[in-house]
């Protein structure tokens, strides 16, 4: 007690030490960080690292401890993390120039492995960008632009997604998913061409369509006509003054109304009659 009346200020000071000292030994990790403990460079050990199928929030997480000065702890976030893929501009197998914006997700599966690779998760991220950006243009490379437009598109990502995983092992990383913001062709030139052979593509297509419909209708139309003679031709045979007053009809319907698509214009005959033409308005069919 007398030393402490005599230096008050110096056990203060002591006593502030040992509570720092304490606490920075102490450190607390939270449930969506690993914790990796460096000693004078060289990574240790882990804490709450994760584990595949391990939920957040698991056993792990909360008070551990260090030595003060001589480790540091280097924080890795436990949880799924994007990296946006740079503007590439990819050549499709049919020669067509493509302008791709992608992202992939990722989780950092092994923090020690990723600590000695890249250090810290901005310098990692800034590692995956131009190997994403590389894989995309040599998966998409090996396609054809319509394929990107189809459900195709979902297997060329997987590819891209393994191909990718493969590299990104060797930085402590798993590949969640692999995605295709947006791809588009390049203003100008390249984009009007390519809409002009869209185009006529179309237009060949529409041309196609029409010439085999009017094919179908003349087939239908002939069709018809030979139904049509067959059934004049058995009426005849079974009754030839009622085919002879039909036919009759029909000349008169044509020669004065018309066939029916134009308004028929004004027609004047001139016939006696007795004319054998006008014989069944006489009721006397020869």
């Amino acid at each position: 007690m007398e030393t402490v009346r005599r230096h008050p200020i110096a056990i203060g000071v002591a006593i502030v030490l040992l509570l720092f000292l304490l606490l920075s030994s102490l450190p607390i990790v939270p449930e969506t960080k690993q914790a990796v403990i460096v000693r004078f460079g060289k990574p240790v050990r882990v804490l709450n690292e994760y584990e595949p199928g391990r939920p957040i929030g698991a056993a792990g997480a909360g008070i551990s401890w260090r030595i003060p000065f001589a480790e540091d702890v280097v924080w890795i976030d436990k949880r799924i993390q994007d990296v946006d893929m740079q503007r590439q501009q990819v050549i499709s197998t049919d020669q067509r120039r493509l302008q791709v914006d992608a992202f992939a997700r990722y989780r950092i599966v092994n923090p020690e492995l990723m600590y000695v690779r890249a250090r810290t998760e901005q310098q990692l991220t800034e590692q995956l960008r131009p190997i994403l950006g590389s894989e995309v243009r040599n998966e998409l490379g090996r396609v054809s632009f319509a394929a990107l437009l189809t459900p195709e598109r979902q297997g060329i990502m997987n590819d891209v997604r393994a191909s990718l995983n493969r590299i990104a092992g060797q930085y402590g990383v798993e590949i969640i998913d692999v995605r295709i913001k947006r791809t588009d062709l390049p203003d100008g030139t390249p984009l009007d061409s390519a809409f002009e052979r869209m185009r006529t593509a179309r237009y060949q297509e529409a041309r196609s369509i029409r010439a085999e419909g009017a094919k179908q209708a003349q087939i239908i139309r002939a069709q018809a006509d030979a139904d049509a003679a067959k059934t004049y031709a058995a009426s005849f045979g079974k009754d030839p003054q009622f085919y002879d007053f039909y036919r009759a009809m029909q000349s008169y319907q044509l020669t004065f109304l018309g066939d029916g698509t134009d308004k028929p214009a004004p027609t004047t005959v001139i016939l006696s009659p007795q004319n054998d033409y006008l014989r069944e308005f006489s009721g006397k069919s020869k």
